[in-house]
Parts: structure tokens; C-alpha cells; sequence
């Protein structure tokens, strides 16, 4: 159950604490007074898209803080427990929005995507919108409601499994059928190409070393030349090698330091020069007196690195590829060598999952057929009640027995309704009066509502387009709702607040800069004040107060569930 919403600098609402309780609460106010914001901001703390256009101007960042009482909601505790986001049984989410546009959410003050929070969202609250109608005339969408009356889920879910599995043997089955025609062509197109790569030797395949010791062995001239050059520069030549000469200079430079012993620091420097020296030159002799020219290595670096850029060229793939190209080579060989033996498998396995896809499939035609007679015998029922008695409401179910898998099974649904006797039922979009069909879509809505397990419902002006002694109904129905969940309605119908337990007025300042809106629970006068002004208008007379606490009366004034 919603305890509490908390709203700071979001678009019309400045600051805004408010504590919810069980039962039935409206909230009403004049058209333009920002009930609808409220309705916004438990969208946005339930995982609804944001932007920067929500941040009340003026501030740096909108804020929304929810909680909830979850002691008769386990599952939803489960749910916490198990993606650790459990805080003492307590369920609080927070939702920023900067003015950049960018937002946040937490649970029990922990981080999450709006992934995460849509999935606990959608257990916590269900909305119905004032546009549910539309919604309604969507044959998936009914489908999802007479699933959701008849419980289906779990059927559901096993059918769907095994649709996404048969679809994928089967799809697999098909490509092999398909390439069973090339198969031989093919199988010796891939044997000769993986020759080819294996004359590369590909266990111990570096490019890059045979392309680095070709490059060495072709220069080996240049290297042999221009090094025996340095050597003789820095060492062998006896007339002016770099090491006589530095000697020299270390030994003017010590005869210096005599003198100026900074100059110690000098020699120190050059003598170090000379010992490093010494070792290059080292170094540089040995490896020129190890170098010998290969001119049959050199011949075969030419040929491998001539073959290895023939494939890459061939195969338009960097030599570096050519192992990874031969593993998949490789591997589609041996699923064409044992394709047979594959395709009886595939046909073993569609033939066992077509079988329980059926049996599934059936399963769940059975029970959408049962659900479907209680639910239209329930909906015919409540349409009655909301002033159309010759209204009949249809569930009209076709299953395709032998169709090939589908997701969600094998049945077309549609919803059709028969408004006056005599006439032929017809689609929900069909139906003539916009006043009709915002009575049938609240009393699919109410029905549907009274067997699901989600502790807090909102109803969003579901009543427009209705009035007089039908709204009544309407209040009762939604009064009736609460009685074993939370149910908070938006109303401008007197008829539906007056069954309120608790009602909400919301009204507009705009005295200050920016205009706000507040949100107060009303006391019991102040309710008959307000269900006046909702009967009557401008003028508020007696005779209107008399009736609008009549009906509070009527609708159990004090008593709370």
C-alpha cells in the first residue's frame, strides 16, 4: 500500500508531503489545478521516462520520494530479497531529474536502472488511465487481460519457452534442409581452401616474426656494412675513435678539476659515458660476429610470406586472420561431415517440442475458454449495472488446432459487445458512442481489477463521459474495490467522490511568482463543501449543501475500512 508521496520542485508543485491510507481516496480540484502533476509524479517514481522539463523553473533538480506499507504484499518482499534491495521490509523509492535533463532512481536508497525499478513498479501500482479505451481495443492487449483473469502466467511462460526452442531447432533444421542440395559442392570447396592454410604450418603461424626476421635477412648486407662502420668510429679506428678521443677529454678534464672541483662532477659524468661506451661497442661485436647470411632461409621467408599474402588477398582478410579463418573452416566442415546425423537430431527434437507446444497450447486454450465464459458473464453483468441493460459482453475465442507454434499459443481473441437487443455483436471499435465505450472499458477495468494482487490501484478520470445514478454505481464499485487494496481515484464526479474514504482537494496559488499547486485532505465539512461545489457549480446554495451531505451519508461519511 502507497503510505506516503513526496514531491520537491517538480513542474507546478513547490514542495509537497502527503500520506495516503487504505480504502478509497479521490482527488478532485478544478479542471487546470494540477491533479494530473500528482499522477506524474508516481509515473516518474515508477520508472516513467524524464526530462528536464519537469524541474520546476528556477531549481537545479525535481525529486520524488514514495513509500510503501508491505506487510500484505510477500511476494513483492521476495522480490526485494532476491535482487538485494531489502531493507527491514520497508519499500522506498526515490526518483531525481536534473535540470539537464538527466535522472536517477533509487530502492531503499540503493541505485537501479529503470529496468529494475519497472519491475518492481509494476507490482507495487497498476494505473488506469482516463484513455484506458483505446488501449482496450488492442487484441494483444486483450489477450494480456484474459490471461491476467484467468492466471495464466505460469502456463504462459512454460509455452513460450518451448515456442522460442522449437523455433530455434526448426529454424536450424531448415538452413541444413536448404544447404542439403550444395552440401557436396560445398564440403569440397572448404577441404580445398583448408589445405591451403595448413601449408602454413598454423600451430606455430607468427606473421609478424617471419615478417621481422625476412626484413633482417634481406638487409643483412646494409647491417653487416653500415655497423662494422660504427664499430670502427667507436672503438677499432686507432687514429680518432669516440673512445680515444673521450679519453682524452677525461684526462683534460681531471687536470681541470685541479683547479676548479666543480669540475669533478664533469669527469664523473664523462667517465660513466665511457664505460657505457665500452659495452655498445661490446655488444655491437658480438652481435655483427654472429650475423651470417642465409640465402636458402631467406628464399623460404619469401615464398611463406608470399603464399600468406596470396590468402589474405584471396579471402580480403589480414594475414594475422588466416588460423582464426581455418578453426571456422575447420568447424564448418565437421557440421557438414555430420550434418546427417544433425538433421535427425533437429527432427527428433521439433517433433518432442511441437508435441509439448501443443499439449501447452491446449492447456491454455482450455483455460482462456473457462476464464473467458466467467469473465464475459462478470463484464455483461457490471455493463448492465452502469445503465446499458440490454448490453452483452463477448469473449470470442477461435483456436487454430493444427497451426504451426506461435508465441503466446495458438488462439485469436476478441472482445465484441452487443448494446441493443437484436443486433448482432460487434468490436469493441466498433461501438458507436464514445460514452458506451467508456462504460465498457471501466467495467472490463473494475472486473479484471477484482482478482489481481496488486496492493495499490489508480484510477485516473476512468469515469468520464458517465453520470447521474451511473456514476453512483461507478463510486460504489470502486468502493467496493478497496476493500481489499488501495484505490485512489481523479474524479470531477460528485457521485464518485462522495464514496470516497478520504478525499483529496488540490488547488492552484497563483498569488506567488511562479504558480503552485498544494494538495490537502479535506475534513468532513470541508467535504461537503467540496461535493457542493462539484453538484453545483457557481452558486452553492442550501439545497445543494443538503444534497451533497445526503450523499456523503450515503456514501459512509466517517467510518475508514
Amino acid at each position: 500500500m502507497l503510505l506516503n508521496l513526496n514531491i520537491i520542485d517538480l513542474a507546478v508543485v513547490d514542495a509537497l508531503d502527503l500520506d495516503l491510507e487504505p480504502g478509497m481516496s479521490v482527488l478532485t480540484g478544478e479542471t487546470g489545478a494540477g491533479k494530473s502533476i500528482l499522477l506524474t509524479a508516481l509515473g516518474l517514481a515508477l520508472g516513467d521516462r524524464a526530462d528536464s522539463g519537469y524541474v520546476r523553473p528556477g531549481s537545479k533538480r525535481a525529486e520524488v520520494n514514495i513509500e510503501f506499507d508491505l506487510s500484505k504484499a510477500p511476494l513483492v518482499k521476495q522480490w526485494l530479497e532476491a535482487n538485494e534491495l531489502d531493507d527491514d521490509g520497508q519499500c522506498m523509492i526515490r526518483r531525481t531529474i536534473s535540470d539537464d535533463g538527466r535522472s536517477k532512481a533509487y530502492i531503499n536508497n540503493h541505485p537501479v536502472n529503470l529496468q529494475t525499478l519497472q519491475g518492481l513498479s509494476r507490482q507495487l501500482v497498476e494505473i488506469h488511465g482516463q484513455h484506458a479505451h483505446l488501449t482496450l481495443l488492442d487484441s494483444e492487449e486483450q489477450r494480456r487481460l484474459l490471461d491476467g483473469f484467468a492466471g495464466n502466467q505460469t502456463l504462459l511462460d512454460n509455452l513460450n519457452s518451448c515456442y522460442q526452442n522449437w523455433k530455434q531447432a526448426h529454424k536450424e533444421l531448415h538452413q541444413l534442409l536448404k544447404a542439403g542440395s550444395d552440401q557436396a559442392e560445398r564440403e569440397e570447396l572448404l577441404r580445398y581452401q583448408l589445405d591451403e592454410l595448413q601449408q602454413l604450418d598454423l600451430e606455430n603461424f607468427d606473421y609478424q616474426a617471419l615478417a621481422d626476421e625476412h626484413n633482417k635477412l634481406a638487409n643483412l648486407g646494409k647491417i653487416l656494412g653500415v655497423g662494422q662502420q660504427q664499430l670502427d668510429i667507436l672503438y677499432d679506428n686507432d687514429q680518432q675513435s669516440v673512445a680515444d678521443m673521450l679519453g682524452h677529454v677525461i684526462h683534460a678534464i681531471n687536470e681541470l678539476a685541479q683547479y676548479a672541483g666543480e669540475l669533478n662532477a664533469v669527469s664523473e659524468l664523462l667517465s660513466d659515458a665511457e664505460i657505457q661506451i665500452g659495452e655498445a661497442t661490446q655488444q655491437l661485436r658480438r652481435f655483427l660476429e654472429n650475423q651470417e647470411a642465409d640465402p636458402q632461409q631467406l628464399t623460404w621467408l619469401e615464398s611463406q610470406i608470399g603464399v600468406i599474402q596470396r590468402l589474405s588477398r584471396k579471402h580480403k582478410i589480414q594475414p594475422e586472420e588466416l588460423p582464426e579463418l581455418a578453426t571456422r573452416f575447420a568447424s564448418e566442415l565437421d557440421n557438414l561431415s555430420h550434418s546427417s546425423e544433425r538433421i535427425e537430431s533437429l527432427n527428433a527434437d521439433c517433433e518432442r517440442l511441437l508435441s509439448h507446444y501443443r499439449k501447452l497450447a491446449g492447456e491454455l486454450s482450455a483455460s482462456r475458454r473457462q476464464a473467458g465464459t466467467e469473465l464475459q458473464q462478470r463484464i455483461s453483468d457490471t455493463i448492465k449495472e452502469l445503465g446499458m441493460p440490454h448490453g452483452e459482453f463477448i469473449v470470442n475465442l477461435r483456436t487454430q488446432e493444427n497451426a504451426e507454434p506461435q508465441r503466446n499459443g495458438v488462439d485469436s481473441l476478441e472482445f465484441l459487445v452487443s448494446t441493443n437487443p437484436g443486433l448482432p455483436a460487434k468490436p469493441l471499435a466498433k461501438v458507436a458512442s464514445g460514452g458506451e465505450l467508456s462504460r465498457i472499458s471501466l467495467a472490463i477495468q473494475v472486473t479484471t481489477s477484482t482478482d489481481k494482487t496488486t496492493p495499490t490501484m489508480i484510477f485516473d478520470e476512468v469515469d468520464s463521459g458517465i453520470g447521474g445514478g451511473i456514476a453512483e454505481i461507478v463510486g460504489q464499485k470502486l468502493r467496493r474495490l478497496s476493500k481489499n487494496r488501495q484505490v485512489l481515484c481523479v474524479t470531477h464526479l460528485p457521485q464518485v467522490a462522495s464514496q470516497a474514504h478520504q478525499h483529496l482537494f488540490v488547488a492552484k496559488n497563483q498569488n506567488a511568482a511562479v504558480t503552485s499547486s498544494t494538495v490537502r485532505r479535506l475534513s468532513d465539512e470541508e467535504r461537503v463543501n467540496e461535493v457542493a461545489r462539484m453538484l453545483g457549480g457557481v452558486t452553492i446554495t442550501e439545497n445543494t449543501l443538503a444534497h451533497a451531505r445526503e450523499m456523503l451519508v450515503s456514501g459512509g461519511l466517517a467510518p475508514s475500512p
